[in-house]
């Protein structure tokens, strides 16, 4: 369940972070779509095994991931409605709040886990991790 409550402290900034890039040319930033996927895929898998190990039913796993969608999407869109009308140093703010969250979740849960597991390639697959959205980040634009 913490890392539940995790990626919904993260989840709200990234989807602000999301809606607000809408406000520069109307796309959104692939390089921040990619980010929020390659953190969250794992934050959810590991969260919802927990959960599982816990004796948590299917019905309340989904309904907890569902609920966190649904609540991302509202912050998107409130990005998108509220910030238009902020100074850019707003949005600016948010994104860094966004991308410490993203920071914070992979350290405190999801590195220390990785290691117990995987051992010396938790760190080898989280510097390829940063290198992959360092290289998107270039041949993107984003």
């Amino acid at each position: 369940m913490a890392i539940a409550v995790g990626a919904l402290l993260d989840g709200i900034p990234e989807s602000i972070a999301i809606g607000t890039s809408l406000l520069h040319g109307g796309a959104v930033s692939l390089v921040m779509v990619a980010a929020v996927i390659l953190s969250n895929v794992p934050e959810g898998l590991s969260s919802s095994a927990g959960m599982k190990r816990a004796r948590r039913s299917a019905r309340f796993i989904f309904g907890i991931w569902s609920g966190l969608a649904v609540i991302s999407g509202v912050a998107a869109l409130v990005g998108f409605l509220v910030f238009s009308h902020l100074p850019a140093a707003y949005n600016a703010a948010t994104t860094a709040v966004a991308a410490g969250a993203i920071l914070t979740m992979l350290v405190d849960t999801m590195i220390p886990e990785a290691f117990s597991e995987a051992h010396e390639l938790a760190g080898l697959l989280t510097v390829l991790g940063f290198l992959l959205a360092f290289v998107l980040s270039k041949t993107t634009g984003g």
